[in-house]
């Protein structure tokens, strides 16, 4: 009984993971803007391309276990049985768990210091035209900048959101999948 539970668990975590990141990496592609007749998209910004590369690996790998997943949970025993693809599961679930949290941690940071960046340009922009007045034309609207870029960066930030509980799930599936573990005692030999 408590494989079945594991199996099923398993199986809805990965469901859910998939989901979570297939979302996160096209919430990514969909991030654009347009200022003063220049696009600037997710593509520009190095750490958004490593955000959506770790959801796309996550999903690939994701899709290839799934269908595993699903014979585990429905026939209680594995597809492929081979003693060593308990541990493989392991492994391959914990490196894709640190290839997204490596993604999480740099996709916050990146946003929110941009946002600081950005905040503070704008800042030194507004006091420059200020002090200048009519003398000075940017070539685009310095608030209009200021609430695009802003939004840029919330997207980035939610599609970060997602990969955090694709992450969220990833890591769960890492515990469970060391449960399937064949657990061997020989420690002095």
């Amino acid at each position: 009984m408590a494989v079945k539970v594991t199996a099923y668990s398993t199986l809805v975590l990965r469901i859910l993971a998939l989901m979570l990141l297939v979302a996160s990496a096209v919430y990514m592609v969909c991030n654009t803007y347009k200022l003063a007749g220049d696009k600037t998209t997710w593509k520009d910004v190095k750490t958004y391309r490593f955000v959506f590369a770790a959801a796309v690996i996550g999903a690939v790998y994701l899709l290839i276990q799934l269908p595993f997943a699903f014979y585990y949970a429905r026939n209680g025993k594995r597809m492929i049985r081979h003693p060593c693809l308990p541990q493989f599961d392991f492994y391959a679930d914990k490196l894709i768990s640190y290839i997204l949290a490596t993604a999480v941690g740099a996709g916050f940071a990146a946003s929110i210091e941009l946002k600081e960046v950005v905040d503070s340009v704008v800042a030194l922009l507004s006091l420059i035209v200020i002090a200048l007045g009519s003398r000075i034309n940017l070539g685009f609207d310095i608030d209009q900048f200021h609430s695009k870029v802003d939004k840029f960066l919330d997207r980035g930030i939610i599609a970060t959101v997602l990969l955090t509980l694709g992450f969220a799930c990833m890591a769960v599936i890492s515990v469970l999948s060391s449960l399937n573990r064949p657990h061997e005692r020989k420690y002095f030999g």
